[in-house]
């Protein structure tokens, strides 16, 4: 039994309507509180946003959407279905990875497809390897889900079970690199099922093996688009949240909370008071911590995850070796990462996400037109280069990343621009993300787990927290799971009800 808010809970204020704040409305209502969401924003969605740019509809944070089963169990809570809200489209093929090479190898999470392209590109034995490394990463996925991924952690202790020794067993204490080398020995197929460890913020040669579960959820769990945008999904659940009874509150920021004692008895925004029992605070670690007036004690300081230069383009063409999402390896790796997470350079052959959402959706752009989203991952504003520097620097790495496009194949795509937005780690500083990061904490050993920030927060009885910057971590899933694991804090486990197991999630909707 994990702890739980102490006293009355029945009105609860969930601050931000992100994908964090919006499930743990929906379990709350499942739960049968009182919620009153508060989101600065006039739209639901916090980082998965919507922009529009001319005839443009662009998502501004996550692209890539797996395990939505997760989101389903949000809308269950509330007797309602995410395939009732949302279409899904799995992607085939999840992602396109091409190298400095020239080779090209498209990822699929069906088994038999994946053998025979990874047959092709590498040859038969790396095609047994990978058939080995699925099977492994089938079983730690199930050996971490229920007692580390989805779960409270009140200390250290709670890791003591019997699926810390399947996991270790599994070799999940390892390092992730050497763990994947331990089935694939071409060099390009691990960078394939290591690169994931970068959202995570720390290089594959130091993270540990157990967030292959992260390359598990891309490559065998499957990869969807929902029709609309990433955007459709918090706009989906905000609406299952409003007929479900919650108050959505939207243009209004919290700037205090009113405190009687140890309990926060009133969230104060620009616009009104909202009395409450109970408050969740999903905004990034370093806001909350400002609400709240105190910070937690930790030995270390906390280590950031890289960021990312985003540029999204509106543009009158696209290529067709561009597949909805393209990862553009440059011929350098370790040094990469070591650019990225020790000496606080930009990427001097850089390894960039492509994704072409209008390659599954053409309704996101005007007619005849296409919608690219480039990813550049970059240090964080700790380590490089400062929020400030970025005033001239984003327009210059802009170009610089056009160039290198260009000469990987994408000719003329500098010039195809009509519409555009660039992001840079000074605007995620600006909209209050600790470091110029939206990735949050990274999953050091030490930060991950119990030892990650706790959703519970000392000398405060009723507040918990939820987003990427807690338990338990960074990502679409495991950020749906904050909400949810947050909810819990407050209401305590579900009780097994008949009306339960009559709402019990269903699978998304899909289409090909």
């Amino acid at each position: 039994m994990r702890r739980t808010l102490p006293g009355r809970t029945d009105h609860v204020v969930v601050v931000g309507a992100g994908l964090a704040g919006l499930s743990a409305a929906l379990h709350l209502l499942g739960a049968g509180r009182r919620v009153t969401v508060v989101e600065r924003g006039a739209l639901p969605g916090g980082r998965a946003g919507l922009l529009r740019l001319g005839g443009y509809r662009v998502d501004t944070g996550p692209t890539v959407l797996t395990m939505p089963h997760l989101a389903d169990e949000a809308f269950a809570a509330v007797g309602d279905s995410l395939r009732r809200r949302v279409e899904l489209v799995p992607l085939h093929p999840a992602y396109r990875a091409c190298f400095a090479d020239g080779g090209t190898l498209d990822v699929h999470t069906d088994a038999d497809a994946m053998t025979a392209e990874v047959e092709r590109f590498a040859g038969p034995g790396e095609a047994a390897g990978y058939r080995r490394l699925r099977a492994w990463l089938e079983r730690l996925h199930r050996a971490q889900m229920r007692r580390f991924i989805d779960a409270n952690f009140d200390s250290p202790l709670n890791l003591l079970n019997a699926d810390l020794a399947r996991l270790a067993a599994l070799g999940g204490f390892g390092r992730l690199d050497a763990r994947i080398g331990h089935f694939l020995k071409d060099e390009r197929l691990r960078r394939v099922f290591t690169f994931q460890s970068l959202y995570a913020g720390v290089p594959p040669a130091r993270a540990l093996a157990a967030y292959a579960v992260i390359a598990y959820m891309d490559t065998v769990a499957g990869v969807y688009f929902p029709r609309g945008g990433m955007h459709a999904l918090p706009r989906a659940m905000a609406d299952a949240a409003a007929d479900a009874g919650a108050e959505l509150r939207h243009g209004e920021e919290v700037v205090r909370l009113e405190r009687s004692g140890g309990r926060i008895t009133a969230v104060v925004t620009d616009r009104d008071r909202v009395p409450c029992d109970a408050v969740v605070l999903t905004p990034d670690l370093p806001v909350a911590y400002r609400l709240l007036g105190r910070r937690p004690r930790r030995p270390l300081r906390l280590r950031h995850s890289p960021s990312a230069v985003v540029l999204h383009a509106g543009t009158d063409r696209t290529w067709p070796q561009l597949a909805h999402h393209t990862i553009s390896f440059g011929a350098a790796w370790h040094s990469t990462f070591a650019e990225l997470t020790r000496t606080g350079r930009l990427m001097t052959d850089p390894s960039l996400l492509i994704t072409r959402p209008t390659a599954t959706d053409p309704s996101l752009a005007p007619p005849g037109r296409q919608l690219h989203y480039i990813l550049a991952p970059c240090p964080n504003t700790d380590i490089g280069p400062d929020a400030a520097a970025w005033g001239e620097l984003g327009p210059r790495y802009r170009r610089a990343l056009l160039r290198e496009l260009e000469r990987r194949g994408l000719a003329g795509i500098e010039a195809a621009v009509e519409e555009e937005s660039l992001v840079t780690p000074a605007t995620w500083q600006a909209e209050g993300h600790a470091a110029g990061t939206p990735f949050s904490a990274a999953h050091t050993f030490a930060q991950t787990g119990p030892f990650r920030p706790r959703n519970l927060v000392r000398g405060t009885e009723n507040a918990v927290l939820a987003g990427c910057g807690t338990t338990p971590g960074v990502g679409v899933p495991t950020v749906l799971l904050s909400g949810k694991l947050a909810a819990l804090r407050i209401t305590g486990p579900p009780r097994p009800a008949s009306a339960r197991s009559r709402t019990s999630p269903a699978p998304a909707k899909e289409t090909s």
